[in-house]
């Protein structure tokens, strides 16, 4: 088994135990996490989900960690999350046209895509946004391991994209609620 393997299923694991750190269970909300994660390595939810959806990106991950204590400390509010499903809604699209560009290329070879990282870094850092800082320079310092061959890898994944748009289509539902009830 290799890193990357290794990586992702702990890596599942602990999605798993993120997500149920979001039950209100009170003062039991940190252990249940932590049984979670572990019976979702156990007894083999963890390896499904990354049979289905390759390793999580570090940004998932960073996400999910910051869920786990008493207070959680995420940053992705509606609004970070429409931003991320923005980016990731035009990597995905610009990859489905036809043609010899793929901005997945770009990951192999990222100069322009670590150009792009530092205005977005210039940008997070006047805005004073720490968590998403502490993101980012999570995702470029396993970047630079070498254990993802591509930085989108470790940027984006299918499961954050699910989440962003959750998110967007949560907040816009209960736009439409509030609207109605006037």
């Amino acid at each position: 088994m290799n890193l990357l393997a290794i990586y992702g299923l702990l890596g599942h694991g602990l999605l798993c135990g993120a997500l149920v750190s979001r039950l209100p269970l009170g003062h039991l909300r940190q252990r249940a996490a932590l049984i979670a994660t572990t019976i979702a390595l156990l007894a083999g939810i963890a390896p499904l989900l990354h049979a289905w959806f390759g390793p999580p990106s570090v940004t998932l991950l960073m996400l999910a960690l910051l869920q786990l204590p008493t207070t959680p400390l995420t940053p992705l509010t509606a609004s970070s999350a429409r931003y991320l499903l923005g980016a990731a809604l035009l990597f995905y699209v610009a990859g489905a046209l036809p043609g010899e560009f793929t901005p997945y290329a770009l990951g192999y070879q990222p100069g322009l895509l670590l150009a792009l990282l530092g205005g977005l870094t210039l940008w997070l850092w006047v805005r004073r946004q720490t968590p998403w800082l502490l993101i980012l320079a999570a995702d470029l310092g396993v970047w630079l391991t070498g254990i993802f061959a591509n930085l989108w890898d470790v940027l984006f994944d299918p499961l954050l994209v699910l989440l962003c748009a959750a998110i967007v289509g949560q907040q816009q539902v209960a736009r439409w609620l509030s609207a109605r009830r006037r």
